[in-house]
């Protein structure tokens, strides 16, 4: 309200009263002195002689009015007194860093303003929240409008200081327009701009938010205008100062978005937070530190997030750290399947294997094992289907499923857990480790000749056998030929070969345990999967019951494979024990030495209780064996001459 006043003046001894004249109101005299809330705020202007020019009749003023609150609030987090704050050397700048040499009333607001106050020292960031409320930096405005000739007061509820923040960082960037956009959007500039915080801003570039924009289908308006945006933001920044030098690899930092943790990759020289790289680093603020980003990160659950969050796969997210691959699984707009191993998985693994839990975490292959459980796109377990053959990120070997009833593998390792989902794709928990590794199966897999014996292992679900790295098998891998000659000697077609109850007794048949080189056959019975024999003769190339060797020692890494020309059966041996046994051994039980009779040119092997053979060679007629090496206990004898085996149980005193 303006006021006024009377002139008296004299005329030829006589007085007189003028007409009244209006006084100039100044924001100093009429608002600041006269307010009950202001006297901290008259003080400190009067001292650095600020009250003169707040009372110029021809300026026009808006001057943001801290009230005495707001000074004992800010002495006490200086730990100091109000004698303290006059005391401050730069509290000319603090104070005209409140006031703007122009006039701005509330209507004028906008919110995202960045104003020039007296002080050159920063900007002022105005804020204006969707309730109506109006922040000038950290500071509310508590009161608005109060009206003076020259110019206008708002009051604030703080201090305002003019250190550089955090946004200042941001704002100062002509790389972080987007960003920046955001801030102001999301009504972040009060908690960004506070003097007295402590932060850490991980800040993407423009490009960034484009490529996070095209990723997500969305227009930069449309991010804007997000309900996530301001958890999207807050997702971006930790609620205390940390440099570079306080990173370290594996870092798991909570954000201010509490729905998500910041996962941190120190891989040589590069930095990365989540899936993004740090471009930039310890941009320093007076309330922070700004690193800048080459991607946006998302609060989104990731593939990463359910390992990290399971008590039963800390070996793995160990794994996961020391392989650096956590950016890849933390990536928000891939889309992957995880096969998680349990620690029990790594634990049997590492047992196999012969090593420590840092020797493996120490190994140079430890990332290509780790990838070979991760496939480039998202694959539930419906997707699943028996003798699927999938590409996982290692290409230096496959993924073979297997599905068996209600059981699902992948290679040898069942799947416990399945189709636990994140945003970007799922998880399958595995009871063991898969490994690269090129086994037995493989050989086959990759054989064009071989295909009737895959889909036959297919069929009869032996890949989990078959592929199991920890295992050693020779194989005699009956070729297409051979499977096309049983189909038409049995009068069957190769799909109702595939479907005999008994495909998985005749596809053992075909199988031993351990790795059995060609320079390692002997001739004489070898007992096979299936339980029976088989017979190994060396005469005139080497044969298997009636079937030839025509290629040998095909070796993997669980085995060997020896391809056939025939499909062997066991009932080619008829190898049923003899109701008359044409063999006699005495005596037996016995000591140093047995003696064998009964068959001439014969092949006799004797075998001990876990099958190993101990003993063989050739029989002719009577033949006495010399027993001395052999430990007292119980052993089978086989006999074999053409096509007729015999087996008997032999005793060592």
């Amino acid at each position: 309200m303006k006021k006024f006043r009377f002139i008296f003046y004299s005329i030829a001894g006589t007085i007189f009263l003028s007409a009244p004249v209006y006084a100039q109101t100044n924001v100093f005299d009429d608002v600041i002195a006269t307010s009950p809330n202001h006297n901290y705020l008259e003080a400190a202007l009067i001292q650095e002689g600020l009250d003169i020019a707040l009372k110029d009749p021809t300026a026009n003023y808006t001057v943001f009015a801290p009230d005495d609150q707001a000074f004992t609030n800010l002495a006490n987090t200086l730990n100091t007194d109000i004698s303290g704050l006059l005391a401050l050397p730069n509290l000319n700048d603090i104070l005209l860093y409140h006031v703007l040499g122009a006039e701005v009333p509330s209507s004028a607001v906008t919110n995202g303003l960045i104003a020039e106050p007296l002080s050159p020292t920063n900007t002022l960031k105005l804020t204006l929240l969707t309730d109506g409320s109006v922040y000038v930096n950290q500071a509310e405005v508590t009161a608005v409008d109060l009206t003076a000739d020259n110019g206008v007061v708002h009051v604030l509820g703080a201090v305002v200081l003019p250190n550089q923040t955090v946004a200042d960082v941001a704002i100062g960037s002509s790389a972080h327009t987007t960003l920046v956009a955001a801030v102001i959007e999301a009504r972040l500039l009060p908690a960004l701009t506070d003097p007295f915080s402590q932060l850490t801003v991980f800040a993407p570039t423009n490009d960034a938010f484009s490529a996070a924009l095209t990723a997500l289908g969305l227009t930069a308006p449309e991010l804007l205008a997000s309900p996530d945006l301001q958890d999207i933001l807050l997702y971006h920044v930790i609620g205390s100062e940390v440099l570079s030098t306080d990173l370290s690899n594996g870092l798991i930092a909570a954000p201010l978005n509490t729905a998500n943790t910041l996962k941190v990759t120190i891989d040589g020289t590069n930095v990365f937070v989540n899936q993004a790289q740090v471009v930039g680093a310890d941009l320093q603020a007076e309330n922070g530190v700004v690193h800048v980003l080459d991607a946006v990160v998302l609060p989104f659950e990731t593939v990463a997030d359910i390992a990290i969050g399971s008590p039963v796969h800390t070996t793995l997210v160990a794994a996961v750290i020391e392989a650096r691959l956590l950016p890849a699984l933390t990536d928000p707009f891939s889309q992957l399947t995880v096969f998680a191993p349990t620690n029990d998985a790594f634990d049997a693994a590492l047992t196999a294997l012969g090593l420590t839990a840092p020797q493996l975490l120490g190994s140079p292959i430890l990332q290509s094992i780790l990838l070979y459980h991760v496939i480039g796109s998202e694959v539930l377990s419906t997707d699943l289907s028996n003798g699927l053959i999938a590409a996982p990120l290692n290409t230096t070997n496959t993924l073979k499923v297997t599905i068996d009833g209600t059981n699902v593998f992948v290679n040898q390792a069942e799947v416990i857990g399945a189709d636990l989902q994140a945003s970007n794709g799922v998880v399958h928990v595995l009871d063991q480790v898969v490994l690269p590794f090129e086994t037995v199966a493989d050989i086959a897999i990759g054989s064009p000749a071989h295909t009737t014996l895959v889909a036959a292992v297919i069929e009869a679900r032996l890949l989990p056998l078959l592929t199991d790295p920890f295992s050693e098998f020779t194989v005699f891998a009956p070729t297409n030929t051979a499977f096309n000659n049983l189909a038409t000697s049995l009068g069957l077609t190769l799909n109702e070969i595939l479907a005999l109850p008994n495909l998985a007794e005749i596809l053992a048949y075909h199988v031993v345990s351990g790795t059995v080189l060609s320079t390692d056959l002997t001739a004489g019975p070898v007992t096979t999967l299936s339980g029976d024999d088989v017979i190994v003769s060396l005469t005139g190339g080497v044969k298997i019951n009636d079937a030839n060797v025509t290629t040998a020692d095909l070796t993997s890494d669980n085995g060997v494979v020896h391809v056939l020309d025939k499909v062997i059966l066991s009932t080619f041996l008829g190898i049923d024990e003899a109701t008359t046994s044409t063999v006699n051994v005495f005596p037996n039980p016995f000591n140093e030495s047995v003696t064998i009779t009964g068959l001439d040119n014969a092949v006799y092997t004797i075998v001990d209780n876990s099958g190993k053979i101990v003993l063989n060679g050739n029989l002719n007629q009577a033949e006495v064996i010399s027993t001395s090496n052999l430990s007292p206990g119980v052993y089978t004898l086989s006999v074999s001459s053409s096509n007729t085996i015999e087996k008997t149980q032999i005793v060592k005193q």
